[in-house]
C-alpha cells in the first residue's frame, strides 16, 4: 500500500471498478488509471475536478483523500466511515484529557520524545564537525524542567525554547543560505520555512492516516489543544516524529544539493515550492517513511510510516490501562 500524489491539475473520475486521474500535457489530454487496490490515501497538491462517484467509490475502499491549496498548505480532508470504532476508548480519551493529571503525563511524553528525537539530530552533526555543543546542552537542561511544568502552557513554553534553540542550529548545519532567524509558518517567508512547513503538512496527515486504522478519535488530543477544524492528535504524534522523518528529508536534501532555488516561488516576503520542488521533497519524504528500522519490542523491522501507527497503539495500551506509554525516542 502506498500514498497517491496528484501534482498536476485535472480531474479524477471513478470508471467501472478503478479510478482514473485526466490530465492535459502538451496540449494532449492524457489518462492514467491509479492502482486502487494499493492505495493508501491520496494527496491532492493542485487544482483537481471531482464529483460525487468519486467520492462515494473511495469512501466504499475506505481510502482518506488530503486536501492541500496551490502553496502547499493543509486545507482539509475526506475521512470515509471509519470501521474502526469503539465507545469505551472514546470516553477513555476524553476522560483523560479531562483529568489534568493524566493529561499533563502524555503531554510531557510527546514533548519530552520531541526534544529527545531533536538533540539526536544534532548530536549525529556534532559528530561530523559542526559546533553544536552550546545548543545540545541548553536542550537537555531545558527537558530537564519537563517533570516540573503543572500545566500545560508551561510545558508548550519549554517546548517552544527547544525549538527556537533548534531551528537557530539549522544555518550551522545547513549553510547560511538556510539560516532560520525566526519560525514563520503561514506564509513561509524563505526556503527553509517553506520547505519545514511542508513537510510539517505531509507528517500531519500522515499521522491522520494512521490514527484513521486504529480506534482513536483524532479531535481529542493532549498537548495540543482541541479546537474546531483540525485533528489535533495528530498535532501530538507528529511533534514526535518532525525530527526524525520531516527534519531528517530536509536535511538530505539540501546537504546533497538535491534541491534550490530553482524549485521554490519566491514572491515578496513569501516562498513556497513549486511543482519540481514538491515531487522532490515528496520522493524523499516517501523514501523516509518506507525506510525500516529495527523495532526492539517486536523484534523485527518497521518503517517510520509504521512506528507511528505503533505509536498509536501504545497511546490506545495507556489509555486502557494494559501499559504505560512512552513517546517513541530514537536510539541509533
Amino acid at each position: 500500500m502506498k500514498d497517491f500524489y496528484i501534482l498536476k491539475p485535472g480531474k479524477l473520475r471513478r470508471k467501472h471498478n478503478t479510478l482514473y486521474f485526466v490530465y492535459k500535457e502538451n496540449n494532449k489530454i492524457l489518462k492514467k488509471s491509479l492502482p486502487i487496490n494499493f492505495i493508501n490515501s491520496i494527496f491532492i497538491l493542485s487544482e483537481c475536478n471531482f464529483n460525487t462517484k468519486f467520492f462515494n467509490f473511495v469512501a466504499k475502499l475506505g481510502i482518506p483523500v488530503h486536501i492541500f491549496n496551490y502553496y502547499g498548505f493543509y486545507n482539509g480532508s475526506f475521512l470515509p466511515k471509519k470501521n474502526h470504532v469503539s465507545g469505551f476508548l472514546l470516553v477513555k480519551q476524553v476522560s483523560f484529557y479531562l483529568d489534568l493529571d493524566k493529561r499533563l503525563y502524555l503531554a510531557k511524553e510527546f514533548v519530552r520524545g520531541a526534544i529527545h528525537n531533536s538533540i539526536k539530530n544534532l548530536l549525529y552533526y556534532q559528530k561530523y564537525g559542526k559546533n553544536l555543543k552550546d545548543p545540545i546542552l541548553k536542550m537537555q537542561n531545558l527537558i530537564k524542567k519537563l517533570d516540573e511544568c503543572r500545566s500545560i502552557q508551561e510545558l508548550m513554553a519549554i517546548e517552544g525554547n527547544c525549538k527556537f534553540i533548534y531551528y537557530q542550529t539549522f544555518e550551522e548545519i545547513l549553510g547560511k543560505e538556510y539560516k532560520l532567524e525566526k519560525r514563520i509558518k503561514r506564509p513561509p517567508d524563505n526556503a527553509i520555512n517553506a520547505l519545514i512547513s511542508f513537510g510539517n503538512s505531509l507528517l500531519y496527515t500522515t499521522s491522520l492516516n494512521q490514527i484513521y486504522k486504529t480506534q482513536l478519535d483524532p479531535t481529542i488530543s493532549f498537548l495540543h489543544e482541541p479546537g474546531e477544524m483540525r485533528f489535533s492528535l495528530s498535532l501530538d504524534l507528529s511533534e514526535v516524529f518532525k525530527p526524525v522523518i520531516v527534519d531528517k528529508v530536509i536535511f538530505k536534501l539540501v546537504n546533497n544539493r538535491m534541491i534550490d532555488d530553482s524549485c521554490f516561488i519566491k514572491e515578496l516576503n513569501y516562498a513556497s515550492l513549486n511543482e519540481k520542488g514538491k515531487r522532490t521533497f515528496i520522493t524523499a519524504y516517501e523514501n523516509r517513511l518506507n525506510q525500516t528500522v529495527f523495532y526492539k519490542k517486536l523484534k523485527r523491522y518497521v518503517s517510520y510510516r509504521h512506528l507511528i501507527k505503533l505509536e498509536c497503539y501504545k497511546l490506545i495500551k495507556h489509555l486502557v490501562g494494559d501499559e504505560t506509554y512512552k513517546s517513541f525516542k530514537i536510539s541509533w
